[in-house]
């Protein structure tokens, strides 16, 4: 097996940053962002058992590409919100507080960790640097609107689910049990697949998004054996996979493939 393509970092720049016309990147990749203000901004409360924030207000265009639909209802995953607040469109309420206090960027940042959230520091550092180059990412396995969601549905949130015969029933009751199911069998320190990445597109849908331009796995440690490789390109079929790896907020991209030598006279 052979690296053959370390794509970019987060200390380099692309010109698909152009792309970012709706989400405006105001923070320095590699440091921390400052909370910015903007006049649309979206509110959101938070879910302490579903590990998710609803949307309650939205404001702006960037909703097309973020949150998934269940119930008529937007939720937000942890690195969606914490991207969003960093940017100062979304403004999170505490909701187990009468006052509707908001969570600060520290209170969030400590999110990253709970066990519900299927989500790491790491991970984070992935998603908001594939979101500033302009891509669209989601969480595999969990589709952005149970629109159109039939039993062909290879996520494997829904196998061994009554759901799979027919149209799976868009019910309140339902789709948060899929949700809290899926993000509780997310293991950050196992190697899973983690998001469906696309490429930046204005006419992108949630009810119909198509493939994914490649599905990402998070390493952290060694990299993965062949054998593992070998069964992640089988389970993906013919999207193509790519793997990260963070080291000191310096986010790093590539993929294997097989090389045989040749044989010697």
């Amino acid at each position: 097996m052979e690296v053959v393509d370390w794509e970019t970092s987060s200390e380099e720049g692309s010109d698909t940053e152009a792309n970012l016309k709706d989400e405006e990147v105001y923070y320095t990749p590699g440091s921390l962002p400052k909370l910015q203000f903007r006049s649309d901004i979206s509110k959101a409360k938070w879910d302490y058992e579903m590990g998710m924030a609803e949307v309650v207000e939205k404001k702006g265009k960037l909703w097309t590409t973020t949150g998934i639909v269940r119930s008529g209802k937007t939720y937000c995953s942890i690195e969606e919100t914490l991207f969003l607040a960093e940017l100062g469109a979304l403004l999170v309420m505490d909701d187990n507080d009468d006052k509707d206090e908001c969570l600060s960027l520290k209170d969030l940042y400590g999110k990253t960790v709970d066990e519900n959230s299927g989500c790491c520091w790491e991970l984070f550092e992935v998603y908001r640097h594939l979101k500033s180059l302009g891509y669209i990412v989601g969480r595999h396995g969990v589709p952005w609107s149970m629109k159109g969601v039939k039993s062909s549905c290879k996520s494997d949130s829904f196998q061994g689910t009554p759901e799979n015969n027919g149209l799976i029933e868009d019910t309140e009751l339902k789709d948060t049990a899929l949700i809290v199911k899926r993000l509780s069998k997310l293991q950050v320190d196992e190697l899973n697949p983690n998001f469906d990445v696309y490429l930046p597109n204005s006419k992108f849908r949630k009810s119909s998004p198509g493939d994914p331009a490649f599905i990402l796995y998070l390493i952290r440690g060694s990299p993965p054996s062949k054998a593992k490789i070998e069964a992640f390109e089988r389970q993906c079929g013919e999207v193509p996979l790519k793997y990260c790896h963070v080291d000191d907020g310096r986010v790093s991209y590539f993929s294997f493939k097989s090389v045989q030598l040749p044989v010697l006279p």
